[in-house]
């Protein structure tokens, strides 16, 4: 299985940085692994102190479905996902903003911003992933 380096995730985060700039907004932004789990992670000066646990839960999602987390809202409200936000202590947001990343047709990954619209958080996203020459599909 194709997994994420610490390099490409520290261009993934250099892409969006450099897209919060020109938004002028304080954000943050987690890339994750296949199963969730954290590579790294940015909180911009100023950014609210939740902007890092929503950024990272959205790419959670994102890398457990392999489904732009955008894509997943919808399925929040059923209860077997309820229950499987609390089994994951909350690390699991269903909302717009992280994109999974592919390589080579399989799910390596996702990265998850927080801290603008939904719109922009996802802006920001999918600017890292092009920043880095990674596939959300």
């Amino acid at each position: 299985m194709p997994t994420i380096t610490l390099q490409e995730a520290e261009t993934i985060i250099e892409g969006a940085k450099a897209k919060i700039q020109e938004l002028g907004l304080k954000m943050s932004v987690s890339v994750t692994d296949a199963r969730g789990d954290l590579i790294a992670m940015i909180r911009t000066d100023g950014a609210s102190w939740r902007t890092p646990f929503i950024s990272r839960g959205k790419a959670v999602a994102s890398a457990c479905f392999g489904l732009p987390s955008g894509e997943l809202e919808d399925r929040s409200k059923w209860p077997v996902f309820q229950a499987f936000t609390v089994l994951q202590d909350g690390h699991f947001i269903m909302h717009q903003g992280a994109l999974p990343i592919y390589k080579e047709g399989e799910i390596a990954g996702a990265v998850g911003s927080s801290g603008g619209t939904s719109q922009e958080d996802e802006e920001v996203s999918k600017t890292g992933l092009h920043y880095a020459n990674l596939s959300s599909s």
